[in-house]
């Protein structure tokens, strides 16, 4: 059960459970800002006209381009 939860998925990515935590976590920083770049956007519609899209595919590129996968 343990190794489902917390190794199996960091393994099947090359990444240990602490190093899979920092790389999501900075996933989760980079949404957070594009997320508050669109909301602005929906405001102010001059304002972050691409800036979101480019941060949606630069995280695309690192998460799904550019990592080595070994499983699910």
């Amino acid at each position: 059960m343990i190794q489902r939860v917390f190794v199996n998925h960091p393994a099947s990515v090359g990444e240990s459970y602490l190093e899979h935590q920092q790389v999501a976590w900075g996933f989760a920083w980079q949404l957070m800002k594009a997320a508050m770049m669109c909301f602005v956007h929906g405001l102010l519609p001059c304002l972050f006209c691409q800036n979101a899209s480019q941060s949606i595919r630069e995280l695309h590129g690192k998460m799904v381009v550019n990592r080595h996968q070994t499983g699910s």
